[in-house]
């Protein structure tokens, strides 16, 4: 089944509720960046959360960046997510691995670490984006983006995120954002209602992986809070829009020097992107072409 989002709302409008699949496009991560069992959680928690964190904006255009900078041995994470549904990451690590944790998961809270920041951009197309950072509090994706949109965004919120990993790939991943808007946000009674529930769950992906739908999911978390299923469901996947082109204008961006270095002694250059793992390759003739458009730019720039 392909992944998806879908969308609710429960209590009259003062819950919103996101549900999403991520199981391919973390595994595509998976095997484009080579990742570890713990990388491949902690990135495929990061990229769910991003498609969630991004559900709420209204500009097509908009998106999400967050940056995880801890540490663990992973070193740190970023991932961009889009409101039309697109999602890429990378770990700057993504071999690190680390024994189990005392409950026998997989422990991203160490491989993150507890020492560092969480770095949180909303893009919305337009003008200047906003941005927050907050110091990391676990490690953990969930826990410490929860504490993110607490004192960021001081909109009471959970989010439940999930990624299991098997010997062949990803089995299941995906997650939901719970969020206690302003005209509920005084109703106590409801607030440990849905706290209580919360607690309860044991996780997202065994409820994922014994066959349950997202609908079916939310409707046992809320569905006696006049739970409203908002129509359509989106598709989510991990996409990158790296090319040839942009790679070779971030060549010109090296100058004339290095790029008359790159032709004589390498005969032509490589470039990877962060991203997707993509590797792009100029040979000598495409870069002297780089080089004569780079050098009649400046001459006619300095007449």
């Amino acid at each position: 089944m392909a992944d998806q989002l879908i969308r609710a709302v429960a209590a009259d409008g003062g819950i919103r509720v996101v549900g999403v699949t991520t199981t391919r496009l973390v595994d595509i991560a998976r095997s484009r960046h080579g990742l570890s069992y713990v990388a491949t959680a902690a990135l495929g928690r990061a990229m769910t959360a991003g498609l969630l964190l991004v559900s709420s904006m209204k500009k097509p255009e908009s998106r999400v960046n967050i940056r995880f900078k801890g540490s663990g041995p992973l070193g740190g994470l970023m991932v961009d997510a889009g409101l039309d549904g697109t999602v890429r990451g990378y770990v700057e690590n993504p071999k690190a691995e680390l024994p189990p944790n005392a409950d026998g998961k997989l422990d991203v809270g160490a491989a993150i670490g507890k020492e560092g920041y969480v770095y949180v951009v909303r893009d919305v197309g337009v003008g200047y984006p906003y941005s927050s950072t907050v110091e990391l509090v676990t490690g953990e994706i969930g826990d410490d983006l929860t504490h993110y949109l607490a004192n960021s965004e001081q909109t009471p919120s959970a989010l439940v995120l999930g990624v299991f990993v098997g010997a062949d790939g990803v089995e299941a991943a995906g997650g939901l954002l719970l969020q206690v808007l302003p005209k509920a946000a005084r109703d106590e009674a409801l607030i440990s209602q849905l706290e209580s529930r919360l607690s309860s769950l044991t996780g997202f992906t065994p409820l994922l992986k014994s066959g349950k739908s997202l609908s079916q999911i939310i409707g046992e978390l809320v569905g006696d809070m006049g739970l409203e299923m908002l129509p359509g469901s989106q598709l989510v996947q991990f996409s990158c829009k790296c090319d040839r082109a942009r790679m070779l204008s971030a060549l010109k961006l090296l100058g004339t020097e290095e790029l008359a270095d790159m032709i004589e002694v390498d005969q032509g250059a490589e470039a990877v992107c962060h991203f997707c793992n993509e590797v792009y390759r100029a040979d000598s003739q495409e870069l002297q072409g780089l080089l004569s458009d780079l050098r009649a730019e400046q001459a006619s720039a300095q007449r």
